[in-house]
């Protein structure tokens, strides 16, 4: 005997079936579309927010050097022995925490201060085809910024002619940038570096100074020298 067979769809149940297959297809395609919207404007508001931190950071180590609060006899004081050559190089720490602590300050302040940001991002870069990125007209995404930062010096020594060494002193601000974007949130660090002061001294290059990195590593030198003991 062959197998009986049910009783065939009717037109309401083969509605149903088809609503349902394409329901699931819409949710599909949207769910893919939002993960390649999400990826590519988290990938602008990085680099959006890179830039405005960087230039922002910028004037702020800029304002401090510009006023003279950076200054390297300031900052650093040499030890001569008899014959005139400089023994050793000791810094001011006092100096070195005040200037970290305005310059941190600033910057801090200058995040609080900035506006939202608005990006304008082309719908031919959402298709994620070469050909159309930056084309089409644009939807305008506002993004908010917030941030935390640190600062801590560091030196290079350098070989700035015969008998000559130029000493600079490093200044490095590094500011982690939390964007909120709607629906979803971003990040990112945002690292400078800024030669803030330096001099050329004469001479060998001293074979003691008192050691004003505040990181854990210290720069690659161009000469052999000794900590401080």
């Amino acid at each position: 005997m062959g197998r009986r067979r049910g009783p065939p769809l009717t037109g309401r149940q083969k509605a149903r079936i088809v609503c349902f297959f394409l329901a699931a297809v819409l949710i599909a395609a949207v769910w893919v579309g939002t993960a390649h919207l999400s990826a590519i404007v988290s990938a602008m508001a990085v680099s959006r927010a890179s830039n405005v931190v960087g230039r922002l950071v910028s004037d702020a180590v800029a304002q401090e050097v510009d006023s003279g609060g950076i200054q390297y006899d300031r900052l650093i004081t040499f030890r001569t022995g008899t014959d005139g050559q400089v023994t050793a190089l000791e810094s001011n720490m006092t100096e070195f925490s005040r200037l970290q602590s305005a310059v941190t300050q600033d910057v801090l302040d200058r995040l609080e201060r900035m506006d939202d940001v608005d990006l304008e991002i082309p719908l031919g870069s959402l298709t994620g085809s070469a050909l159309l990125a930056g084309r089409g007209p644009a939807f305008t995404v506002r993004m908010q910024m917030e941030g935390s930062c640190s600062v801590r010096f560091g030196n290079r020594f350098t070989q700035a002619g015969i008998n000559q060494t130029m000493h600079t002193i490093l200044l490095y601000v590094d500011v982690s940038v939390d964007i909120l974007l709607p629906g979803f949130n971003t990040y990112t660090d945002v690292a400078n570096a800024f030669s803030v002061a330096e001099t050329v001294i004469v001479g060998q290059v001293p074979d003691t100074y008192t050691y004003f990195d505040s990181g854990n590593t210290m720069e690659d030198d161009a000469f052999d020298f000794m900590m401080n003991q």
